[in-house]
């Protein structure tokens, strides 16, 4: 009768419990899906520095643009999307949400400790500015005029 030694039953175990994953990584890598640009700029409103917040990408559909949309964080007024999760350029319409950058409590939890908002507390409504972003990596800088 032939057996296995343990260590041989658990590199086959491991190798067909980790070979969905790989496939799966596979599929995401740089090679699938359109070419997405990394970007960066400013961020300001009523002409000062954004100093915390995010601002959504997502392409304009209305102006025939389509594909995977973006974030990127706002910090002391400046931004700039993840390497490799930048945006694929063409007319996109871009939320932004500004904070103050001063944390707050905004109350507490179930279990009695504070819940803060480490952003702080918003300067404007969410901003929604149509773009024409650059089909390669660049920058584009936000104006949010005040509301």
């Amino acid at each position: 009768m032939i057996t296995e030694h343990r260590s041989t039953k658990r590199l086959r175990l491991c190798a067909a419990a980790c070979l969905p994953v790989l496939v799966v990584l596979a599929g995401c890598g740089s090679g699938s899906g359109p070419a997405r640009f990394d970007l960066s700029g400013t961020v300001t409103y009523d002409g000062k520095p954004v100093p915390a917040g995010y601002i959504v990408f997502n392409p304009d559909a209305a102006a025939g643009n389509s594909g995977p949309g973006a974030q990127a964080d706002i910090r002391d007024g400046k931004y700039q999307t993840l390497p490799g999760q930048g945006t694929i350029g063409g007319p996109h319409v871009a939320s932004v949400f500004g904070f103050d950058g001063r944390p707050y409590t905004v109350g507490k939890g179930p279990d009695g400790n504070p819940i803060a908002n480490p952003m702080g507390k918003p300067l404007f409504t969410a901003a929604t500015i149509k773009a024409e972003l650059p089909k390669q990596a660049g920058t584009y800088d936000f104006l949010v005029p005040k509301q």
